[in-house]
């Protein structure tokens, strides 16, 4: 490179410089401005974070002191005066004020904090169906046979957690109809199903003997606690 290449390249070199120091005088202050947002909004989401948590466990501690009322109506009443700040939460409550009612025996109350949890789509669908199907159970003497079939029927499909209980329900349905064959097979199908936990099978292999019925032992498999 001759002298004048190398000159040459020393200005530009320069002017680059120059241009540089002059974008950051002019706008340094965006690059600061966006460090304190980041370092701002990851202060802001742990304080979040740290404040769902304490509210958590305040709504658990609620709970427990609740739970530990002396009778059905004092636990009910201190329920009731709890709230919950996110879906899970009021769902969770709703299910344990439901289970207060029904020992207190307000049936109606029970059913209706069960119902409003079962249609409320901002709650896990797993809490839905569980709210389904205990409100289900609650109206056994109360609500149209055939729309309690169709309840349980829904939650018997494929791939829900519930399966297995509500064909127990819907089997014990078939028994209240006379249909003592249809309620032998929709037994043995349980007993034969791979994810039956022990507690259901055991209660399957009884009623069958019970309805007259022979369970159908082979290949039984094998179950969980």
């Amino acid at each position: 490179m001759s002298d004048t290449d190398s000159f040459i390249e020393e200005v530009n070199e320069e002017v680059r410089r120059d241009r540089l120091f002059t974008l950051l005088k002019r706008y340094g202050w965006i690059g600061a401005l966006i460090v304190i947002l980041i370092v701002g909004g990851a202060a802001w989401s742990e304080y979040q974070k740290a404040q769902a948590t304490a509210r958590a466990q305040a709504l658990g501690d609620g709970m427990l002191t609740a739970l530990s009322g002396e009778d059905s109506a004092e636990r009910l009443a201190a329920l009731e005066a709890l709230s919950a700040e996110n879906a899970t939460g009021q769902a969770l409550l709703a299910m344990l004020t439901a289970g207060e009612a029904q020992r207190s025996g307000n049936v109606d109350t029970a059913i209706a904090a069960l119902d409003a949890v079962s249609v409320d789509p901002e709650v896990a669908e797993i809490y839905r169906q569980i709210a389904s199907f205990k409100s289900l159970t609650l109206q056994a003497e109360t609500s149209n046979q055939d729309a309690r079939r169709q309840g349980f029927e829904a939650l018997s499909m494929a791939g829900s957690p519930l399966r297995l209980l509500a064909e127990e329900q819907l089997a014990l349905m078939d028994v209240a109809d006379g249909d003592v064959e249809a309620a032998i097979d929709r037994f043995q199908s349980i007993l034969q199903d791979a994810s039956v936990t022990s507690d259901l099978q055991q209660r399957a292999l009884q009623v069958i003997v019970a309805l007259g019925g022979t369970p159908d032992l082979e290949n039984l498999p094998t179950t969980g606690n």
